[in-house]
């Protein structure tokens, strides 16, 4: 007989104390440590454990008492069931306050090494309408609400066009309204759901691998400038060329529409053929006197006002005077490269994404830049002594990254390279504070600075200076 598992406890009155790793927020029951979404510190709740661990538990708030002073009305619909924005009910204030915390937290506890004062963080001018990309996914069965489970009703249409519930592979949300892009993109995802309905357009099914519409991309530039990337799991002329030319007699300041069939398993592009139907294949952003072109599988930060902070911030810290070497690690499309070219003798860019070098070098191309060389490659296996030694020991070396922080060859061959300055940039204080360490016998931090490039996210961007002992 198969033993029934027994519910977890309500537990009522519940301070929420602080903000914790994911976006998730933190309470406390006994000894017991409880992480709680969707809550703010101050709140006091009732919270459903929903998973229970010997030192921790997982719950979700069921009823709040009171509410924090640092609450304020999310202005999404989807706010919740989405994901996306955990911190939407969080004034922008304090969420740059415990975006602020969260580096010190990481670098003072993981790094335990000797910091300067961290500078305050920068926030975003913009806190909605700040993307410059986003991607949509087609589903056939739509994500339900725990209100329309409820209701027992047969729902006719069960197809979604929006964002993966999170930790789900085949769960989409129908999207009425999001935030995050211009409201160009939500007039161009409506106007696509509605003909897709209207012509019999079969929305993807996830689970079978089958259907017509698979995913949508839509790219934006501050140059005002427009790209659509329509992404179909198998070809069939007719339908297509009717949804296409639909959306340019709708909306014809579209400056690039592509498309691409992908019959793949997975929505990947990286390896897909990208086809033009109408317009440029790429559109422009611009930063001072600098143009990036970016194609459909470029690689740009995604909030193009904060990236341009965000790199000024790290010409600041690498206080070039142009006569300097400068080694550009994790490069993608060269855009810190180039953004500092104009104050470097050369710079040097590695890359493991041979497609993003190339763009780099166009972007080198376009803006008559003179001084960079790029390489492609794994920068464990390209940095290396024997590179070093052929392209100069660098004067300043300038690193962004992954989540996952620096391999620790990449480490030994930057403390083989031996530059004066390093400046790291992460937006992952907790990997970045582990690197910091293992380079601290070495070089010395001088100079913190937080910078948010999400808001209503817990994500947090960092620039670290170090310089030689």
């Amino acid at each position: 007989m198969r033993r029934t598992k027994k519910p977890l406890p309500i537990l009522e009155n519940v301070t929420i104390l602080d903000v914790a790793a994911e976006g998730k927020a933190i309470a406390k029951n006994n000894d017991m440590v409880i992480f709680v979404p969707y809550v703010a510190p101050g709140d006091i709740a009732d919270i459903q454990l929903t998973r229970k661990k010997n030192s921790y538990a997982e719950g979700r708030a069921v009823h709040i008492h009171s509410y924090s002073t640092e609450r304020v009305e999310p202005i999404c619909e989807h706010f919740g069931v989405c994901g996306g924005c955990k911190w939407q009910h969080l004034n922008y204030q304090a969420q740059l306050k415990y975006k602020q915390q969260q580096v010190t937290d990481n670098l003072t506890r993981i790094g335990k090494i000797e910091l300067p004062d961290i500078s305050p963080i920068l926030g975003s001018k913009d806190i909605t309408h700040y993307r410059n990309k986003l991607e949509f996914t087609f589903s056939n069965k739509r994500w339900m609400t725990d209100e329309e489970i409820k209701s027992n009703t047969q729902f006719e249409d069960m197809n979604a066009l929006g964002f993966h519930i999170p930790t789900y592979f085949d769960k989409v949300l129908d999207i009425k309204k999001c935030w995050l892009q211009d409201d160009i993109a939500n007039q161009i995802r409506l106007a696509v759901r509605s003909f897709a309905i209207e012509h019999q357009l079969a929305f993807f099914d996830l689970r079978n691998q089958a259907g017509f519409l698979r995913n949508m991309i839509i790219r934006t530039s501050t140059t005002g400038e427009l790209m659509l990337i329509m992404v179909f799991f198998k070809e069939d002329k007719e339908k297509r060329e009717n949804l296409l030319n639909h959306l340019l007699s709708l909306f014809p300041n579209i400056t690039s529409l592509v498309y691409i069939v992908n019959e793949k398993v997975n929505d990947t592009i990286t390896d897909q053929d990208v086809v033009l139907y109408h317009g440029r294949d790429h559109i422009f952003e611009q930063m001072e006197d600098l143009k990036f072109k970016i194609g459909a599988k470029s690689f740009y930060q995604t909030n193009s006002k904060q990236a341009y902070e965000l790199y000024k911030v790290v010409r600041d810290f690498a206080q070039l005077s142009g006569n300097e070497l400068v080694y550009d690690l994790y490069t993608g499309t060269g855009t810190i490269a180039n953004f500092v070219s104009h104050q470097a003798k050369k710079v040097v860019g590695i890359e493991y994404v041979p497609e993003a070098i190339e763009d780099a070098k166009v972007n080198s191309e376009l803006n008559s830049v003179k001084n960079t060389l790029f390489y492609a490659g794994d920068m464990k296996d390209i940095l290396n002594n024997d590179f070093i030694n052929e392209h100069g020991h660098p004067d300043v070396i300038i690193t962004d990254p992954p989540r996952a922080g620096m391999h620790t060859n990449v480490v030994d061959a930057i403390i083989f390279a031996a530059p004066q300055r390093i400046v790291y940039v992460s937006c992952n204080p907790a990997t970045q504070a582990r690197d910091l360490s293992l380079l601290d016998e070495q070089y010395k931090v001088t100079r913190v600075q937080p910078v948010d490039m999400f808001p209503h996210t817990h994500h947090v961007e960092n620039v670290v200076l170090l310089e030689k002992r």
